[in-house]
């Protein structure tokens, strides 16, 4: 999980666990409904375990579909790769895992039932897997398991790139796609299904997480249910403030955010980023005091009753009444910090000495930062854009000036 703080340890604790606790709601449910088998499409994990407990987890809730008769046929994809994991436990006899060496067929006596199916060996697989997966089982219903791309759908990076119709040519009843996080069915006859995954990890991941159910009768998909796994739910709300005459009105238009939030997501747990919009007098002392914000709309979420809410952050994205060219003439101390500003922009040594200290900073970030980024300014920072910089820190620098010159 990404984006948790330990300001509110209860509430962010349960966030941690809830990946596990949303791979538990999907083995309760395979087991309550007698499934035939279970297919796992890939980044079963995040790469290397920080310890054997996550490996132990795994196994444990394998062994409860073993003691159900219901089997597992799972691939490695690039954050699981062969290459990527360094700890390893044994798993039960239920569990096929596909080879990473080459494309291979699993054929389940008495269900009629071919998976076709090839784990990465390395993390960047840039090759189309799909020319060497075997020819369909005659007879059979045959499933294909590909963890790919597919052209970079959702933004994700293109591995094992491959197009649509090389699937729906490839003679499978059915194709189990993993990497790509959102669930989407791109075709039908045969179907070629994006599952997604059972938790929402980030604010990039919102909205309901499930797994599918594939119903199939006489050797065609029937129905796809979905089992919705995910135990915590991501959100993202924008707040308009622009009627707003004061910091309560603020406070309580971001509380009504949240209980309408909280209302959409069955009991489950919120995870919520809230942003505020609209042009307002109120925006210098709202950009001036960001920890203030953040710290009543939490303070707000703490009075919900009924459903538990993690904010996990508030954006500020108001615009001020007074626009730059009007600030711009102004002669006192808010003008001449515009027309500085202005100038920074525009001076070449400027921009050289904060890209040189900038980079040198950007360049210590951990590549989990680097790669997941999603605030403005630290996202200018990781990509080099000094004007981005130079506009979000002078905004700053103006809100806090006019709202320390507007303070009584």
């Amino acid at each position: 999980m990404r984006g948790l703080s330990d300001d509110v340890p209860g509430v962010a604790e349960r966030l941690r666990l809830a990946t596990r606790e949303a791979l538990t709601a999907l083995i309760d449910t395979a087991i309550e409904r007698k499934v035939d088998l279970v297919v796992i499409a890939g980044d079963l994990y995040d790469g290397d375990w920080r310890d054997y407990q996550t490996g132990v987890f795994f196994v444990r809730q394998m062994h409860r579909l073993a003691a159900a008769a219901i089997p597992v046929y799972l691939i490695h994809g690039n954050h699981d790769a062969q290459n990527q994991m360094t700890r390893s436990l044994s798993l039960p006899d239920n569990v096929h895992v596909f080879s990473h060496e080459a494309a291979e067929t699993k054929i389940i006596d008495g269900l009629d039932v071919a998976l076709h199916g090839t784990s990465y060996a390395e993390r960047a697989v840039t090759d189309n897997l799909v020319p060497g997966y075997p020819a369909p089982i005659a007879g059979a219903f045959n499933i294909g398991v590909l963890h790919t791309g597919l052209g970079g759908r959702g933004g994700h990076a293109n591995y094992a790139p491959c197009s649509l119709d090389e699937l729906t040519a490839k003679g499978y009843d059915y194709w189990a796609l993993g990497h790509v996080h959102g669930a989407e069915v791109l075709a039908e006859h045969p179907h070629v299904v994006f599952s997604g995954n059972l938790q929402g990890r980030s604010i990039r991941e919102t909205g309901a997480k499930s797994a599918y159910e594939v119903v199939v009768e006489d050797g065609r998909v029937a129905e796809l249910r979905p089992i919705y796994c995910d135990v915590a739910r991501w959100a993202e709300s924008g707040v308009d403030v622009s009627a707003a005459d004061d910091f309560n009105d603020v406070i309580a238009a971001m509380r009504l955010a949240i209980e309408t939030g909280a209302d959409a997501v069955d009991g489950r747990l919120l995870a919520i980023r809230l942003r505020l919009t609209g042009t307002t007098a109120l925006h210098d002392s709202l950009a001036a005091a960001p920890e203030r914000l953040l710290a009543e709309a939490r303070a707000a979420a703490s009075g919900l009753s009924s459903t538990p809410v993690y904010v996990e952050k508030v954006k500020q994205a108001t615009e001020p009444e007074l626009d730059a060219t009007t600030r711009r003439e102004r002669q006192d101390a808010l003008g001449e910090m515009q027309r500085l500003l202005d100038e920074a922009t525009n001076d070449p040594d400027i921009r050289a000495m904060i890209e040189k200290d900038i980079r040198r900073l950007a360049e210590r970030l951990p590549h989990e930062i680097r790669e997941h980024a999603d605030d403005a300014l630290l996202r200018a920072a990781i990509d080099g854009d000094t004007a981005t910089l130079i506009d979000g820190a002078g905004d700053y620098l103006l809100s806090r000036l006019a709202a320390d010159e507007s303070a009584p």
